[in-house]
C-alpha cells in the first residue's frame, strides 16, 4: 500500500467517527424537536404563555441546529439519518411520555441539554482527533447554546 492510500484510508477511518457523532446529533435533535412540539402543545396551568413560548423558540432553533448538522454530515461525504426509525434507533434521548406537568416537561429538557452537552464534549474530541475543526466549532457552539438553556431552565424552577 503507498502512502496515499494508507492517508485515504485514515481520513476514511477519522471521518467515519465524526460521522457517527454526527448522525447521533441529528437523531437525538429531531427526537427533541418532536418532544418539545409535544410540551409545546400540552402545557397548561400558569405558566402557560412563557413555557408555550419558550417550547416554541427551542424547537425553531432545534431545527435549525438539526438542519446544520445534516448538512456538515453532508459537506463530508456522509449520510445523515432521516427516517424516524432511523433516529429512534441511534437517539441516546427519549421521547416525551406524555404526561408530564409543566415542572417535569422543564426538568425533562433539562436533563436532555445535560445530555446532550455530555454527548458534543465527546464528539467534538472525536472531531478534534479528526482535525475536523468546522465540526468542533459547530459542536463548541452547540454545547455553549444547550448550557444556557440548561442554567435559564434550571433558574425557572427555582434551582
Amino acid at each position: 500500500m503507498d502512502k496515499t492510500q494508507s492517508t485515504n484510508s485514515d481520513s476514511k477511518t477519522k471521518n467515519h467517527g465524526v460521522e457517527q457523532v454526527l448522525n447521533q446529533q441529528v437523531a437525538n435533535l429531531n427526537v427533541l424537536y418532536v418532544k418539545l412540539h409535544n410540551y409545546h402543545w400540552y402545557v397548561k396551568g400558569d405558566n402557560f404563555f412563557s413555557l408555550h413560548s419558550k417550547f416554541e423558540e427551542l424547537y425553531d432553533e432545534v431545527t435549525l441546529k438539526m438542519d446544520e448538522v445534516a448538512e456538515r454530515l453532508l459537506a463530508i461525504k456522509g449520510k445523515p439519518a432521516a427516517t424516524m426509525k432511523e433516529y429512534l434507533e441511534l437517539a441516546t434521548i427519549q421521547e416525551a411520555a406524555g404526561n408530564e406537568d409543566n415542572r417535569g416537561m422543564v426538568q425533562k429538557l433539562i436533563e436532555d441539554f445535560a445530555t446532550l452537552s455530555e454527548e458534543l464534549q465527546e464528539g467534538i474530541e472525536v472531531a478534534e482527533k479528526a482535525e475536523d475543526m468546522p465540526t468542533t466549532d459547530m459542536l463548541t457552539g452547540f454545547k455553549t447554546d444547550f448550557e444556557k438553556h440548561m442554567w435559564m431552565l434550571r433558574s425557572f424552577l427555582g434551582k
